[in-house]
């Protein structure tokens, strides 16, 4: 398979493996979709790494194949495409992308989708579609612009240059820089640190931070005050609180 997911200490791993770029072609795409709404059904898998292997995360789409593509093939494909990455971001479960390597173009745009991102201090990471006449189409315009922006996303979509570890951490692109040979490693102790975290209150936090940047303040507030409330009703809302009084803070184990 060019997807996989691995399960183990209830951190779920999405792997691309398609040597040797990961090239995002559409069967890439529709496992991804797939793989992450898997992820978001199993009580299992209470946290979620994106990797793409110690050596390339992923390096965009696969050119030849879109090559051949006319306007109509494109309708056609582009809300799947679209869709696919959607459901990796709307996993409801704390997401961290593991980036080694090129994330380029449709790679770039995968890694946008999580909470997170961890990079290897050799990695780059782009959007350079603008390069073949396109631009971004797999969510890089939206998602970019809100993580670092508009004038820096704006930036990096008209030049399609590649940004270097050090400058993506500097305008917020990613979240970390580490050794190459130690990302897989922290992503996996970000993950597993999540996942031990009550996992409704998780994912009630991530929906009122995604839901709320895309709506007015009052509207914002509405969505947490509802959750914030709806939690009262959580068993692990009670061990929390319970932990807190009887043990001091930051001893509550959740199921």
């Amino acid at each position: 398979m060019t997807v996989t997911l691995e399960v183990s200490d209830n951190v779920g791993t999405i792997r691309l493996d398609r040597p040797p770029m990961n090239a995002l072609d559409i069967a890439v795409q529709d496992r991804l979709r797939e793989l992450a709404e898997e992820a978001g059904r199993r009580d299992d898998v209470r946290a979620v790494i994106l990797y793409g292997g110690e050596k390339v995360f992923a390096a965009g789409a696969d050119i030849k194949e879109m090559q051949v593509m006319d306007h109509a093939a494109m309708v056609a494909r582009s809300r799947a495409l679209q869709e696919s990455f959607t459901a990796v971001a709307r996993i409801p479960k704390p997401v961290v992308a593991a980036v080694t390597g090129y994330a380029l173009g449709g790679g770039c745009e995968l890694a946008l989708c999580a909470d997170f991102r961890i990079a290897a201090d050799n990695a780059k990471l782009g959007q350079p579609e603008i390069l073949l006449g396109l631009i971004p189409g797999a969510g890089g315009t939206q998602r970019l612009a809100r993580l670092v922006g508009p004038s820096k996303a704006k930036d990096l979509i008209f030049t399609g240059r590649q940004v270097r570890a050090d400058e993506a951490l500097a305008i917020g692109m990613v979240d970390r820089v580490v050794p190459a040979a130690e990302v897989y490693e922290q992503a996996h102790a970000w993950a597993s640190r999540l996942a031990r975290g009550p996992a409704m209150a998780l994912r009630a936090a991530k929906e009122c931070v995604d839901a709320g940047l895309e709506t007015d303040i009052d509207t914002g507030l509405t969505i947490e005050r509802n959750w914030f409330a709806g939690l009262f009703a959580t068993e692990d809302r009670e061990r929390g609180m319970r932990s807190f009084v009887e043990e001091g803070p930051g001893k509550a184990t959740f199921l």
